[in-house]
C-alpha cells in the first residue's frame, strides 16, 4: 500500500496524531483552573472534559467501521481536520458552554484518529515489523497520559490556557501533510449499506451512560430522577443497539468477532486495564501533594517514573510479539501489574519517595504491555475490511474502562476519605463537615501550615489510607485479568522466516 521509502514518514504522521489526540484530555485537565478563572462558569466545568470524552467514545466504533467500508485515509484525514478546527475554536472560546461545544467537535475528530492510526500500521507494515511499530505507537499512547499534565501546566504557567489548544495546530498540520503526501491507499472502497439504526442507538446509549457517570453523585444524587432517566435511557438504547447489530448486514460492531477467544479476551483486558490505570494517574499526584506536602511538585513530574516504566513495557511487548505468544506476553504483564499495584496498596506517610518511585516503575512496566499488544491481538488474522472495526472496538473498551474507573474508584476513595475523617474528628469535638469542605487547603503550602497539627495528621492519614485501600481494591479486577489471559489461547504474531522468503523467490525464478 505504501512505498518502503515513505513508511517512516507515514509512521511519523501517525505518531504525531496519536500524541496530539491521546494527550488532549490530560493536558486540558491541568489548565482547568486557569480556564475557569478567565471564563467563569465554575458550576458547569465538568462539561469541558465530559463533552470531549463522550464524543470520542461514541465515535470510535462508528469511524472504525466506516474506515473498513470506505478506506482509512479519508476518515483519518477527516478526523485530523475536525480535531484541528475544534482546537482552534477552543482557543477562542468566550464561555464555558461555548468551550464545551468546541470540545465536543474536537472529540468527534479524536474518535476517528486513535483507532484508525493503529489500523493503518497493520495495513502498511509487513508482519515482521508490526510488533515493533505497535510497540512504538503504544509507547507514545502511554506516554501521552503522563506528558499531558506536565505540558499543560508548563504552557498555562508560561503563556496562557489558550495555547493548550493552539499547540495542537502545528502538530496536527504536520501529521496531516505527512499522511496526505505519503500515505497511498490502494484498496478500492466497496459500496455497502450503513447501519444507521446501530449508529444512532450506540451514540444515544453511550451519551446517556457517560453523562450518568459524569454527573451522578456530583451534580445530582445517584437515586435522583436525572440519574434514573439517564441509566434507563442507556439500558433501552443499549438493548436496541444489540438487537440492531444482529440484523444489520454491515453492523457497527460485529458480534461474531467475540466468538474468537483472542479477540474477546483482549477486549476484557482493555476494559480492566483502562479502569485500573486511570486511578494511578489521578491518585498518585494527590497522594504526593496531600500526604508528602509541597505544591511545587507538578503532576507530570510526579508520574515520570510510571511513564518510563510504561514506555519500556510497551516497547518490550512490541518486540516480543514475533517471538512469544500473546498469552505468554500478557501473563508477564498481568503479573508485573499485579505486583506493582500490590506495592502501591502499601503506601503510607512513612513510604519513602525512593520506594514510591520503584513502585511506579513496576506498575507502569506492567500496564505498558497493553498499549501495544492488545491492539495487535484484536486485529490478529483479521482481513482488511474488519481491522478498523476490531481496533476501534478495542479502543472503545479501553476508553469505556477509563470512564468507569474514574467514577467507581473515585467514588470509593472519596467515601473512604470522608468516612475516616468524620470518624476521627466527630469524637474529638472538631468540625468534621467543615474540615471535609475545606480539604483543598492541604494542597496549598501557605494554608496547610495554618492547619492545627492534630487535624492535619487526621487528614494526611485519611488521605493515605483511602488511596492505598483504593489501590488494594483495584487488585480485584486485575485478578479477573488473569482469567482473561488464560483464555487468549496460543496465538502469536505470524512472521515469515527468511528461508521461506528465499524459497518463494527461488520458486518464482524457476
Amino acid at each position: 500500500m505504501v512505498e518502503k521509502t515513505n513508511l517512516r514518514l507515514v509512521l511519523a504522521g501517525l505518531l504525531l496524531a496519536i500524541l496530539m489526540a491521546a494527550m488532549d484530555s490530560t493536558i486540558v485537565a491541568t489548565a482547568l483552573g486557569s480556564i475557569l478563572a478567565d471564563l467563569g462558569g465554575v458550576e458547569s466545568y465538568v462539561w469541558i472534559t465530559s463533552a470531549y470524552a463522550v464524543a470520542v467514545l461514541a465515535g470510535m466504533p462508528i469511524f472504525g467501521k466506516l474506515s473498513d467500508m470506505y478506506g482509512r485515509k479519508r476518515f483519518f484525514v477527516f478526523g485530523l481536520t475536525i480535531f484541528l478546527i475544534g482546537s482552534a475554536l477552543c482557543g477562542i472560546a468566550q464561555s464555558v458552554p461555548q468551550l464545551a461545544v468546541f470540545r465536543a467537535i474536537q472529540g468527534i475528530g479524536g474518535g476517528a484518529l486513535l483507532p484508525i492510526a493503529f489500523t493503518i500500521v497493520f495495513d502498511v507494515f509487513p508482519p515482521e515489523k508490526r510488533g515493533k511499530m505497535t510497540g512504538l505507537l503504544g509507547a507514545v499512547f502511554g506516554a501521552s497520559s503522563v506528558l499531558g499534565p506536565l505540558l499543560g501546566a508548563f504552557i498555562t504557567d508560561t503563556i496562557s490556557w489558550n495555547w493548550v489548544f493552539y499547540i495542537n495546530i502545528p502538530i496536527g498540520l504536520a501529521a496531516l501533510i505527512l499522511i496526505l503526501r505519503f500515505y497511498k491507499e490502494t484498496t478500492q472502497p466497496k459500496k455497502q449499506k450503513i447501519d444507521w439504526l446501530g449508529a444512532f442507538s450506540l451514540i444515544t446509549a453511550v451519551v446517556s451512560l457517560m453523562f450518568g457517570l459524569q454527573f451522578g453523585g456530583k451534580e445530582f444524587a445517584w437515586s435522583s430522577w436525572q440519574s434514573i432517566a439517564l441509566f434507563s435511557t442507556f439500558a433501552v438504547f443499549c438493548t436496541l443497539f444489540l438487537w440492531a447489530e444482529t440484523r444489520a448486514s454491515e453492523p457497527i460492531i460485529s458480534f461474531w468477532m467475540f466468538k474468537n477467544r483472542l479477540f474477546a479476551s483482549s477486549q476484557v483486558l482493555a476494559l480492566i486495564y483502562g479502569a485500573t490505570f486511570v486511578g494511578l494517574t489521578i491518585f498518585i499526584p494527590i497522594f504526593v501533594q496531600a500526604v508528602y506536602g509541597g505544591s511545587a511538585t507538578n503532576a507530570g513530574v510526579i508520574l515520570i517514573p510510571m511513564l518510563l516504566g510504561s514506555v519500556v513495557g510497551s516497547a518490550f511487548a512490541g518486540f516480543a510479539q514475533s517471538k512469544m505468544t500473546y498469552q505468554r506476553i500478557m501473563t508477564i504483564s498481568v503479573i508485573a501489574y499485579a505486583i506493582g499495584m500490590g506495592l502501591m496498596a502499601t503506601i503510607s506517610p512513612e513510604t519513602s519517595r525512593y520506594l514510591l518511585t520503584l513502585y511506579m516503575v513496576t506498575v507502569g512496566f506492567g500496564v505498558g504491555f497493553s498499549f501495544s499488544l492488545l491492539p495487535s491481538a484484536s486485529v490478529h488474522k483479521m482481513d482488511y475490511r474488519h481491522r478498523g472495526s476490531a481496533n476501534s472496538t478495542n479502543s472503545f473498551f479501553r476508553t469505556l474502562g477509563l470512564a468507569l474507573g474514574i467514577t467507581i474508584f473515585g467514588s470509593i476513595q472519596t467515601k473512604l476519605l470522608t468516612t475516616e475523617i468524620t470518624d476521627k474528628l466527630d469524637g474529638s469535638g472538631q468540625d468534621a463537615a467543615n474540615t471535609i469542605e475545606n480539604l483543598q487547603t492541604v494542597f496549598q503550602p501557605e494554608q496547610r501550615a495554618s492547619i492545627p497539627t492534630d487535624i492535619l495528621e487526621v487528614i494526611v492519614n485519611a488521605m493515605s489510607n483511602s488511596i492505598s485501600t483504593t489501590f488494594l481494591l483495584s487488585l480485584i479486577p486485575i485478578s479477573i485479568a488473569f482469567i482473561a489471559v488464560y483464555y487468549m489461547g496460543n496465538e502469536r504474531l505470524e512472521v515469515k522466516k527468511k528461508n521461506e522468503d528465499v524459497a518463494v523467490k527461488t520458486a518464482k525464478k524457476m
